[in-house]
C-alpha cells in the first residue's frame, strides 16, 4: 500500500499498488467498519487505483493505522454476485471481433464466458467499470465518440466493461444491450453494481429470435 494522504479535515486519500490492492482494501475497511474495529467513516470509494475515505471520525488516528493492517480479498463465497442477461447485437460487434481475431458471433462467447467484477464506480449513477478480460481482448475507445447511446447498451473501452445505465453520450465499443435496470432510487441499494460484486453475462436471444454469443 502506498501513501495515505489527508483530504481536508474529514478525509483520507489511500494510494495503492493495483486494482487487486483497492479491492482488498476496500473489503477490509468495510469489514472493520461494521464490525467498530476502526473510527467511524461515512464513506469509502474506491477507483482504479486510489481508495477515498470521507467522513472520518479521527483521521489522524485511521491514517497512521492504515499502514500496518495487513488483509486479504475477501473470500469467494462472502463476495455478491449478479448475472445481467444481454443481447450481444451492439454494432461494433464486427470491430471488436476483427479486434479480438475472432468471427462475430464468438464475441459474446467470449463475453459471457468470463467472470467479470466491479472494481469502481462513476461517470453517471449506476455506471460500474467491470474487469475481467484479459489483456489481448482489451480495446480501444472509438475515435469518435456517439452523441447517444441507448440505456442498457453494454460496451467495452481499455480493460473495462460497462453497462450504460442511461443515454448519453459515448465512446466505447457497443456489443451488445440489456433490460436490466442498473439504477433504482426505489432500490437498496440502488446500484444494482456495486464495488466488488461479481459479475456474469448470460445471453439470450436477439429480437429475430437467435441466440448470438
Amino acid at each position: 500500500m502506498g501513501r495515505v494522504l489527508p483530504v481536508g479535515d474529514r478525509g483520507l486519500l489511500v494510494e495503492c499498488e493495483d486494482e487487486a490492492e483497492v479491492a482488498a482494501l476496500h473489503a477490509e475497511l468495510l469489514r472493520r467498519i461494521a464490525s467498530g474495529a476502526c473510527p467511524p467513516v461515512r464513506d469509502v470509494v474506491p477507483a482504479a487505483r486510489t481508495v477515498l475515505l470521507d467522513g472520518v471520525a479521527e483521521p489522524q488516528a485511521l491514517g497512521a493505522e492504515l499502514a500496518g493492517w495487513e488483509f486479504a480479498p475477501p473470500a469467494g463465497s462472502a463476495v455478491r454476485s449478479v448475472e445481467i442477461p444481454v443481447r450481444y447485437d451492439g454494432p461494433d460487434i464486427a470491430d471488436v471481433a476483427a479486434l479480438w481475431g475472432v468471427l462475430p458471433h464468438e464475441v459474446g462467447q467470449v463475453h459471457a464466458a468470463t467472470e467479470f467484477h466491479v472494481a469502481f464506480c462513476g461517470f453517471a449513477p449506476g455506471f460500474g467499470y467491470l474487469t475481467g478480460l484479459p489483456e489481448e481482448r482489451h480495446v480501444p475507445r472509438r475515435a469518435t465518440p456517439r452523441t447517444s447511446l441507448p440505456a442498457g447498451s453494454v460496451a467495452l473501452a481499455g480493460p473495462y466493461t460497462g453497462v450504460y445505465p442511461r443515454s448519453s453520450p459515448g465512446g466505447w465499443q457497443l456489443i451488445g444491450s440489456t433490460d436490466v435496470v442498473l439504477w433504482d432510487p426505489r432500490r437498496e441499494p440502488a446500484a444494482l453494481l456495486t464495488p466488488g460484486t461479481r459479475v456474469r453475462f448470460v445471453p439470450v436471444p436477439t429480437t429475430g429470435g437467435e441466440v448470438r454469443g
